[in-house]
């Protein structure tokens, strides 16, 4: 069981124009939430000049990439724009990493880079990290894994580590994968921080909205219904109560929350942070 206390990041990045997009770094502060979390896609906002912007206009929301595709930036350019980050946010930035979600071939080639195949992505991550941590004031890393590889290399270098589950995912799978998280670790999986994300927050299964199906590959409602951990489901009271039992079971303390059910999922921190 882990003693960490919860954080909670609100995954956002797309905004019709600027006061859109500081409006949500705003209200993500001021309903409690401690990260805001920009995705790495073409069809969202640049990660970093996304979140430079949310660094002007708040002062304790920590900012992260959630997560940048590893192969479509050199080492020594995520340093670099790292760094930069956290000069202007006064340490406020934190870095995610992975070796590239499903799809990110074709960003990688419309940005004129070469994806490459598991091996390379993975060894770039590494470069990536060791990069960063040569910082005067490096921030904190975040790697996305979920196959054996990647688990490895993140039991090693991450601070946290995002389970990177498919949303249909139930507990057995979650279980599985935080023990082999475990065993990778070893002693140092005490100071490793699970996070876990959540795609929809609904009073119900049969609740999640149908447009849900274009964020999870498939039919939502039937993946709450079966228990997908993508999904949180009841009343503020339970969803709480069920985060509290995956601390204790599963180690999962960070929670990220797609921002488009900031709203809804609110009252969970209020009641987690009473």
């Amino acid at each position: 069981m882990t003693e960490r206390e919860f954080r909670f990041g609100v995954v956002a990045g797309r905004a019709a124009g600027g006061e859109e997009w500081t409006a949500t770094a705003r209200r993500a502060e001021q309903l409690g939430y401690d990260t805001l979390l920009v995705p790495d896609t073409l069809h969202t906002l640049s990660p970093f000049a996304a979140l430079a912007a949310a660094s002007a206009i708040t002062t304790r929301l920590r900012l992260g990439t959630y997560v940048l595709s590893a192969p479509n930036r050199s080492p020594g350019l995520v340093a670099w724009e790292a760094g930069t980050l956290q000069v202007i946010s006064g340490g406020r930035f934190e870095l995610g990493l992975g070796g590239g979600r499903p799809g990110a071939e074709r960003d990688a080639a419309a940005l004129g880079g070469d994806f490459g195949p598991p091996a390379e992505r993975l060894a770039r991550v590494g470069a990536t990290i060791e990069a960063v941590r040569g910082l005067e004031k490096p921030p904190s890393v975040l790697v996305a894994a979920s196959r054996p590889r990647m688990l490895r290399l993140a039991a090693e270098q991450a601070d946290t580590v995002a389970l990177g589950l498919p949303p249909q995912s139930t507990e057995t799978e979650l279980a599985r994968t935080v023990e082999a998280l475990r065993v990778a670790a070893g002693e140092r999986f005490a100071r490793i921080e699970v996070h876990l994300n959540v795609a929809a927050v609904a009073p119900a299964p049969g609740d999640v909205p149908p447009w849900v199906s274009r964020m999870v590959g498939g039919d939502p409602v039937a993946m709450a219904s079966a228990g997908g951990i993508a999904f949180l489901t009841g009343s503020p009271e339970r969803i709480a109560d069920l985060l509290c039992r995956r601390r204790e079971e599963f180690d999962v303390s960070y929670v990220g929350v797609s921002g488009l059910f900031m709203e809804e999922f609110a009252p969970v921190i209020a009641l987690l942070r009473a």
